[in-house]
């Protein structure tokens, strides 16, 4: 499986962002697709998550500022990110699963976003 991310970009605290991932390389539809984030000096951390069944799990510091959404039948994911602040600065990074019997996950390459106060 191969993600391709895009979206990132320089926003003001305040604005919006849009970031899109599509995986491929697999005929299945993928069971769970997320986005997490790192911050410079910081671990990895899960922002939303999405399974194929529509159950969304989020961060609490975006559960209010942030939708995930994907379109099952192209295996892509969007994260809307809404009233950024600067401390959504990171670099952001699709994830998929594509099974749930199977633990194996994917990883994209990352892509940055920074909100400038």
């Amino acid at each position: 499986v191969q993600l391709q991310a895009s979206g990132g970009g320089l926003v003001q605290s305040g604005g919006s962002l849009r970031l899109s991932c599509a995986a491929s390389g697999s005929s299945v539809t993928m069971y769970l697709m997320a986005w997490y984030r790192q911050a410079p000096g910081k671990q990895r951390e899960l922002v939303a998550s999405l399974t194929s069944g529509g159950v969304s799990d989020y961060s609490d510091s975006v559960e209010d500022r942030f939708a995930i959404s994907r379109d099952n039948a192209k295996n892509t994911v969007d994260l809307q990110m809404n009233r950024v602040k600067p401390d959504d600065t990171g670099v952001y990074y699709c994830w998929v699963r594509p099974t749930v019997w199977r633990a194996n996950s994917y990883w994209g390459q990352g892509t940055q976003v920074t909100v400038s106060s």
